[in-house]
C-alpha cells in the first residue's frame, strides 16, 4: 500500500507560443498562414529589381541634348586631336563668311549650313582626326590620301571652296613624303593645276572665258607637274601617263593664254605661245589634240601673212583629221587652206578645195558647212564672171537655208541669189535696151510680163576674172547681202567679238 507513485507531470493545454516549433515542407504547405502568404504573393505586382534599371550617361544625353557640331567638336578635343578641332571650327566659320558675302539670294544662300548636314560633319571629323593621328606617326602618305579624299569627297558647286582647300593642303602634305620620288607631289600639283582652270571659268555672252589670274597659277602648277613627270613611267590607276597628263594641261593652259595676245591682235606672242601648245600636244602622242593645236598655229601665220607656214601647219591638221576619220575637222582644214591659196592669188586651187570642203560636208551631212561652201563657190564664180555657175551655187546655197529653216541665211542667200542673176542677164538686157528695136521691147516687155530666163549670158566678158577680190570677204556684195562675207578662218567657236580668236 505503501508503493510510491510517479509524479505527475504538468501539461499545458495550449501550445507555448514562445516557442517555435519546427515544422515540415508538408506542413508549411498546407497550413492556412502559408496558403494565404502564398495567394497574396501572386496578387501582388511584380517590381523590377533596383540593380535591372538601365541608366543614361552624361555622355549619352549630350548626343541628344548638343548640336552636330558641339558633339564633333568635343569628341577632338576629349581625343586630343587639336589640330582638326581648330582646322573644322575654322572652315565652318569660313563657311559663314562666304555665306554673308554672298548675300540673300545667292546661290549659297538656298543650302544647308554645313553645321547641318550630319554626314558632311561626321565624314570631316573621321578624316581630320586620321590625317592627324597619320602625322603623329609621321606617315605623311597617308595624310596626303586621307586630304585627297576629303576634296574629291566635296565635289558639289556649292562645296568647291572646301574641295580647293583640301587639294591645297594635300599639296604641302605630298611635299612631305620622301620616298616615292615626287609623284605624290606630282598628283598634287596636277589636282591644283585643275582647281585653276576650274576656278577661272566664267561665261560671257554664252561662251566661257578664262581669267588671266587663274591661268597663269594654273601654268605655274603644270609647268612643275611637267618637269617631275619628265622622264618617270608613273601612271595612274587606269594606265594613263603622268606625263602625257601634264602635257595636255600645258595644252590647254597654253591654248588659252593665247587668247589675250590674240584680242589684243599681237599675233607673235600670240603664235610663240600657240607654238609652245602645239609641241606639248605633240608630246603628249593625242594626235587630235595635235591636229587642234597645228590648225591654230596655221591661223596664226595667216594673220601675219606668212601663207606658206601657215599651209604647212594646215596641211598637218588636214593629214591628221583625214587619218582619225574626223569629217569636222577636215572641212575647217580644206576652207582654211582655201583662205591661203586665196590669198596667194591661187584661185584655181582655191575652188578646188572650197569644191573639197563642199563634198566632205555634203557626205557627212553638215548642212551648216555645206551652205557656207556653196556660197563662197557662188562668191568667186561671180567675182570671176561666171555668173550662171555661180548662181547655181547660191541656189544651193538658198535651198539648204530653206530646209534648215534659217532665217538670216535665207535673206542673205536671196540676195546673193537675185545679185547673181541680175550679173547673169544685165550684158543683154542693156544691149535690148540700146538697141530698142520694135523687135526688142517686144522681147523686153514679154519678158516682164512673164520674167522667164532669157537674158541669161553664161559666158564671161573678156577680163572677168582679172579682178582680185577677197571672195571670202566679198566687198561687192549688195547692201544687207550677209553683212558681208567675214572671214573665212574666224573659228565658229570663239567668243563672239574677240577680234582676232583663232
Amino acid at each position: 500500500m505503501s508503493a510510491a507513485f510517479p509524479p505527475r507531470q504538468k501539461v499545458t493545454f495550449l501550445p507555448d507560443i514562445n516557442k517555435l516549433e519546427k515544422r515540415s515542407p508538408a506542413q508549411e504547405l498546407t497550413s492556412p498562414w502559408s496558403r494565404m502568404q502564398k495567394r497574396g504573393k501572386e496578387t501582388e505586382p511584380t517590381q523590377p529589381a533596383r540593380s535591372q534599371t538601365p541608366t543614361v550617361s552624361k555622355d549619352e544625353i549630350a548626343l541628344f541634348r548638343n548640336s552636330v557640331r558641339q558633339n564633333a567638336c568635343v569628341e577632338m578635343l576629349r581625343g586630343g586631336f587639336h589640330r582638326s578641332f581648330s582646322e573644322l571650327f575654322s572652315l565652318l566659320q569660313r563657311w559663314k563668311e562666304i555665306r554673308l558675302a554672298a548675300g540673300p539670294g545667292s546661290a549659297i544662300w538656298q543650302h544647308k549650313s554645313l553645321e547641318e548636314q550630319t554626314a558632311k560633319l561626321h565624314t570631316l571629323q573621321h578624316y581630320l582626326t586620321g590625317a592627324e593621328a597619320a602625322l603623329r606617326a609621321g606617315e605623311w602618305s597617308t595624310v596626303y590620301d586621307k586630304r585627297v579624299f576629303l576634296a574629291q569627297y566635296f565635289r558639289e558647286p556649292e562645296d568647291s571652296w572646301l574641295s580647293c582647300h583640301f587639294y591645297q593642303t594635300s599639296l604641302t602634305s605630298a611635299r612631305r613624303v620622301k620616298i616615292d620620288g615626287g609623284r605624290k607631289e606630282a598628283e598634287a600639283l596636277a589636282n591644283m593645276g585643275q582647281v585653276y582652270m576650274e576656278q577661272g571659268n566664267y561665261r560671257l555672252m554664252g561662251q566661257v572665258h578664262m581669267e588671266q589670274g587663274q591661268l597663269d597659277s594654273a601654268r605655274e602648277q603644270y609647268e612643275r607637274f611637267y618637269q617631275l613627270t619628265a622622264g618617270r613611267a608613273w601612271s595612274r590607276e587606269g594606265g594613263r601617263s603622268l606625263h602625257r597628263q601634264a602635257c595636255e594641261g600645258l595644252w590647254r593652259v597654253y591654248t588659252q593664254l593665247a587668247d589675250t595676245p590674240l584680242q589684243a591682235k599681237d599675233y607673235k606672242a600670240a603664235i610663240h605661245t600657240l607654238s609652245k601648245a602645239f609641241q606639248m600636244a605633240k608630246e603628249a602622242g593625242d594626235h587630235r589634240i595635235e591636229g587642234q593645236a597645228a590648225y591654230r598655229v596655221g591661223l596664226a601665220y595667216q594673220f601675219v601673212g606668212d601663207q606658206v607656214t601657215a599651209k604647212r601647219f594646215l596641211n598637218m591638221y588636214m593629214e591628221i583629221s583625214t587619218a582619225l576619220g574626223d569629217a569636222g575637222g577636215l572641212g575647217k582644214a580644206y576652207k582654211a587652206i582655201a583662205k591661203s591659196l586665196e590669198s596667194e592669188g591661187k584661185l584655181s586651187e582655191t575652188v578646188q578645195y572650197l569644191e573639197k570642203f563642199a563634198e566632205v560636208s555634203q557626205s557627212n551631212n553638215q548642212y551648216l558647212n555645206l551652205e557656207e561652201a556653196c556660197m563662197y563657190l557662188g562668191v568667186i564664180f561671180n567675182s570671176r564672171g561666171q555668173y550662171k555657175k555661180g548662181c547655181t551655187y547660191f541656189e544651193r546655197g538658198y535651198e539648204i537655208a530653206c530646209d534648215l529653216g534659217d532665217v538670216p541665211l535665207l535673206q542673205r542667200a536671196q540676195v546673193f541669189v537675185g545679185s547673181a542673176r541680175a550679173h547673169s542677164m544685165i550684158r543683154n538686157y542693156s544691149r535690148y535696151v540700146e538697141t530698142a528695136s520694135h523687135g526688142d521691147l517686144l522681147h523686153l516687155t514679154g519678158w516682164k510680163e512673164s520674167r522667164e530666163d532669157v537674158f541669161t549670158d553664161a559666158t564671161a566678158p573678156a577680163g572677168a576674172g582679172e579682178s582680185r577680190e577677197d571672195v571670202f570677204t566679198d566687198a561687192t556684195a549688195p547692201a544687207g547681202a550677209g553683212e558681208s562675207r567675214e572671214d573665212v578662218f574666224t573659228d565658229a567657236t570663239a567668243p563672239a567679238g574677240a577680234e582676232g580668236k583663232i
